[in-house]
């Protein structure tokens, strides 16, 4: 039998698998759900892991038995070679996993000769907490990496956890497991408290879909401009804040940073949330850098100086959560998370991604929500974009991607949404469907674009026509209604940069009559002759006459069926619309209309009429007709009365 510290160094020398994150375990002191999916500690504290459900004919089981021993081995490897190092709680923690009995443990303690790691002298399980105000904190100090603290605030949040907040805590600790053991060892190698993790945990939960009124995003909540200071790319494609690796890093730097520059965590912590520059001169300001003799004081805001204790009560409750009154029914542990990396070259589908994979659409997404697209960024051989696909499935991934065909693939094009955009048109411009486009921008729906928003185009990458172009747009759209996209039928959009407001949104139906366009327009409740003559660009005087209805007619029953005979498209233009002075004015641009009328012309305001109305019909704005009339609120203006529409 080899010595024990050569028996090491052959396991360790076994290259592992870039990427791979320890297996899910349990906060210290926790036990995990006694589920088949999930792996639990037994009562001496060793790790029960339930085995992994396999095809027939597969040797997975083998390997992820290896691979969980060879990673059980790295975790000491430190220790058996350097005679000065001292245990440390993951050490410990590792040890215990192997259980009481296993040769391994019992040689490795015997070759350690540290005492400290025996069984006996590890620290037990904290009591059950009934009182919060005879709680001893210097008991459970030695477990944290962080400096903890138990004042009135840190106990109110330890209460509310337990109550009110006691169903997002729940969520909290299930995600833990998935991300602790690849935030951890980031933060430990920049020289950071592992359980600085638990900053995450109060931010977003560790949600990497998290987003904030102060539009902060990301399981670490990073604001745009100090994502970008710390290297997190923000663009058309990708937002990497949401990205736990590459944000992870990110905050690591900052942090490290804050502490540098205010001397203590607990101000870094603050100045994460408030920023240095006020923490920095609060401590200027009062002489102290005491944390609790800063929060009483005026300067910061009451989120800032509930920041620290809620930290420091997430991780008190995180690592001892039987002690504070949690049962382990109540957690539904996740995986840790755990990938392969594969190289694009250029912008690929998520779908065809997925499908080459073995793999869900969802499946790919969970594991990049850096990617704002249905699609991955443009990339190149020299500047591949780095996909994570499920752990194992790179392999196959690799054989079905090569085979695939260009008319399989779909290319795109970015379109900037002009004034008088609609989908339907933008679609039929590239030769493509809406709901495609819907999905590639993950849209739900769009009745009306924003004016200057990007869109990703997903256009046919075969010859135009032809049958396999055609067929992975086809594919595309089947995808997107299966997910729930639904697209607009074209009479029912609104052409973007129309003026916000009430828009009459009733059914609609067209036909064709003599040459003509004729609508049929079905009244809803809070339609107006005013809305739907906008919607149509048409006058309230048309309508009217248009249906027979009485010139003071003063509501529309809803149900009403209404005829427009709106302009043929080809006569008419765009409405040129712009501010003036807050005000909204739109000139009618349909070919024909007559300019405004001479000097001294007058118009009598006709029930349903607006200022705005009158405006259109004449070709002058609302503010002109406001300043020659020496009216004051545009909505005060009484029916049948006299409109100078020309200057004294």
């Amino acid at each position: 039998m080899p010595p024990l510290p050569l028996l090491l160094l052959a396991l360790a020398s076994v290259p592992s698998p870039q990427g791979v994150a320890p297996k899910p375990v349990p906060p210290p002191g926790v036990r995990a759900l006694p589920s088949s999916e999930a792996p639990s500690l037994t009562a001496d504290g060793s790790l029960a892991v339930p085995p992994v459900p396999v095809e027939e004919g597969e040797e997975t089981e083998e390997v992820e038995a290896e691979s969980a021993e060879l990673e059980e081995l790295r975790a000491l490897e430190g220790a058996a070679l350097d005679p000065e190092s001292k245990p440390n709680a993951e050490m410990m923690q590792s040890l215990r996993r192997l259980g009481l009995t296993n040769p391994l443990r019992l040689r490795m303690l015997d070759a350690l000769e540290e005492p400290t790691f025996r069984e006996d002298d590890t620290p037990p399980a904290l009591a059950r907490i009934t009182d919060l105000s005879t709680f001893d904190v210097s008991l459970v100090k030695d477990r944290f990496d962080i400096p903890v603290d138990m004042q009135p605030r840190v106990a109110e949040y330890i209460q509310f956890f337990q109550g009110p907040g006691r169903k997002w805590f729940r969520k909290w600790m299930a995600r833990s497991t998935r991300y602790l053991p690849v935030m951890q060892p980031i933060l430990e190698s920049k020289g950071l408290p592992r359980d600085t993790v638990y900053l995450a945990m109060i931010e977003s939960g560790f949600s990497a879909n998290a987003y904030s009124w102060a539009h902060a995003a990301g399981p670490w909540q990073f604001i745009s401009s100090t994502g970008k200071q710390y290297g997190l790319k923000q663009d058309f494609w990708v937002d990497e804040r949401r990205d736990p690796i590459k944000a992870t890093h990110a905050a690591a730097s900052y942090l490290k940073d804050l502490y540098g520059e205010l001397g203590h965590w607990y101000l870094a912590w603050a100045g994460y949330n408030t920023g240095s520059y006020r923490v920095r001169k609060m401590v200027e300001r009062y002489g102290t850098k005491d944390w609790w003799l800063l929060a009483e004081e005026k300067g910061l805001a009451k989120e800032t100086k509930h920041y620290v204790p809620k930290l420091i009560a997430a991780a008190l409750v995180a690592k001892n959560p039987e002690a504070f009154g949690f049962s382990q029914e109540e957690f539904q542990y996740e995986q840790a998370l755990d990938y392969d990396e594969v190289k694009l070259t250029d912008a690929t589908d998520l779908d065809v991604l997925a499908r080459s994979a073995g793999v869900s659409v969802m499946d790919v997404q969970d594991l990049n929500p850096e990617l704002k697209r249905w699609c991955t960024p443009p990339a190149s051989a020299s500047k591949p974009y780095v996909l994570r696909l499920p752990r194992g499935t790179s392999p196959l991934f690799a054989e079905n991607f090569q085979k695939l065909s260009p008319a399989d693939r779909l290319t795109f094009r970015v379109h900037t949404v002009k004034r008088g955009d609609t989908l339907s048109q933008i679609a039929l411009q590239y030769g493509t469907a809406p709901e495609a486009i819907l999905q590639m921008n993950r849209l739900k729906s769009a009745r009306t674009l924003k004016l200057r928003a990007e869109l990703v185009i997903p256009v046919p990458s075969g010859r135009g026509g032809s049958g396999d172009a055609g067929g992975a747009i086809a594919s595309k759209v089947a995808q997107a209604r299966r997910s729930g996209v639904v697209a607009v039928r074209p009479e029912d959009e609104v052409p973007a940069g129309t003026p916000k407001g009430p828009v009459a949104a009733g059914p609609v139906k067209t036909e064709k009559v003599n040459g003509k366009t004729r609508v049929t327009y079905g009244v809803q409740e809070g339609d107006s002759l005013w809305l739907i003559a906008n919607r149509f660009q048409v006058s309230v005087d048309d309508m009217k006459q248009w249906n027979n209805l009485p010139r003071r007619n003063r509501t529309l029953s809803v149900g009403t069926l209404l005829t427009v005979w709106p302009s043929d498209s080809k006569g008419a233009a765009p409405a040129k619309v712009e501010e003036r002075g807050g005000t909204i004015v739109v000139a009618s641009a349909v070919a024909g209309q007559a300019p405004a009328g001479p000097k001294g012309k007058v118009h009598t305001l006709a029930e349903g009429e607006t200022l705005w109305s009158v405006a259109q019909r004449y070709n002058v704005s609302v503010e002109d007709i406001m300043k020659w009339n020496h009216i004051k609120d545009h909505r005060t203006v009484p029916t049948g009365k006299l409109l100078s529409l020309s200057a004294p």
